[in-house]
């Protein structure tokens, strides 16, 4: 499966065409899932499942829901509210620093998937995902490259999992503080691998992640320079 898509095969804004195809065969329940966090330094990743109801005219009460790297975060928040009220079913599962760092970050993330759909009162009929696989879920599932700027339930999704993420983030700062969590939520920005160094890495950072095991590196071996023998 290719990462690459045409561009000209992107809509403007997230529709519900490939939702449309699943419910005129009689698919109903068909349940978005993207994630969030997958790249950050610190902190879980979180990914959310959305069903929305069979009828086109949520696209209209949703008309403002994108993929969420390009919504500004009150957009965000506002068409959470949105995207909540008018779902069928809504979940959000989270995978920890720990279980990232024992297991890897692809496997981390089908745990929060998975625990996401979990949360869910329905059951789903079809997965539309991100371009992530369930191998262990038998759901029937369809992956999509740049799911999230393509379908409608998979930009609803994105928008969920980042904003409880974020919400997250914000609690995680409150416990770790310091490292500025909740500015740049976990990702790594000049002030975080700047605080890092100084404070050190906190239980919630990701250790097995290269620029984390760059820094320690580094300070390990200058720890060894500055050694008296």
């Amino acid at each position: 499966m290719t990462k690459k898509i045409d561009p000209s095969l992107i809509p403007p804004s997230p529709n519900l065409s490939f939702e449309i195809a699943f419910w005129q065969a009689n698919i109903r329940k068909i349940a978005g899932i993207d994630e969030a966090g997958r790249g950050a330094l610190a902190g879980p990743v979180a990914a959310a499942a959305v069903i929305l109801p069979p009828d086109p005219k949520v696209k209209q009460k949703l008309s403002g829901v994108d993929d969420s790297k390009r919504m500004s975060p009150a957009q965000r928040e506002r068409w959470r509210i949105c995207i909540q009220a008018e779902a069928l079913a809504w979940g959000v599962g989270f995978s920890s620093p720990a279980e990232i760092d024992t297991y890897g970050i692809v496997p981390a993330t089908r745990f929060a998937a998975q625990r996401a759909l979990d949360k869910l009162h329905l059951s789903p009929d079809h997965l539309l995902l991100d371009y992530l696989q369930l191998p262990n879920n038998a759901t029937p599932q369809t992956w999509l490259v740049k799911g999230d700027a393509r379908s409608l339930s998979i930009a609803a999704a994105s928008v969920l999992a980042k904003t409880v993420r974020d919400e997250h983030l914000r609690e995680l700062d409150k416990k770790y503080p310091g490292y500025g969590l909740a500015s740049h939520k976990g990702y790594g920005t000049k002030a975080h691998f700047t605080a890092i160094a100084e404070l050190g890495p906190s239980p919630i950072h990701r250790m097995t992640f290269a620029p984390m095991r760059l820094m320690l590196e580094r300070s390990s071996v200058e720890n060894t320079r500055g050694k008296a023998i």
